[in-house]
């Protein structure tokens, strides 16, 4: 269904649209190979999970699945929703604020790419400070946006 002619008017509420849809594909992404994972290496974190998938004897941690892969997984995904949540609700807010398409653009775009490096850095572990840098670099429209919604919203305190 295409968005109502209302919707479309705001441009800068439409990109936030897209890059918020690319980040919470990017989220579902991870915690199906985190899965995938589990599937592959039959180390189940729920004894449920395991008698569905062959036993009890596969309710364990696996070595390899917990150091390595699901470790970076879950914290990648768990990084995520303490990052992505508060942008959504920031970035949506920011939207209402009537800022310049282009500026608002970057804002999204930086996020957006930020958090795709951050979770390529975990899952790839790569070297430091790629993954610090990430964060921190799409920590910054997070930070710019919040002042702004701050300096707009001062005078209804």
């Amino acid at each position: 269904a295409a968005p109502s002619p209302k919707m479309i008017e705001n441009k800068v509420f439409m990109s936030f649209t897209f890059y918020s849809t690319i980040l919470i594909l990017k989220m579902y992404v991870v915690a199906i190979i985190t899965g995938q994972v589990r599937l592959r290496k039959k180390a189940f974190a729920n004894p449920e999970d395991a008698l569905r998938n062959g036993g009890l004897q596969y309710y364990r941690e696996d070595p390899d699945v917990e150091r390595n892969n699901l470790i970076s997984l879950f914290r990648a995904h768990r990084n995520d929703m303490e990052n992505i949540f508060p942008f959504l609700f920031l970035g949506a807010i920011y939207s209402l604020l009537d800022p310049s398409p282009t500026v608002a653009r970057i804002h999204f775009f930086i996020f957006c790419v930020g958090r795709i490096v951050h979770t390529i850095a975990y899952l790839l572990q790569l070297k430091a400070p790629i993954r610090s840098v990430a964060y921190s670099v799409a920590q910054l429209p997070c930070f710019s946006m919040a002042l702004q919604i701050l300096l707009a919203t001062t005078p209804y305190w």
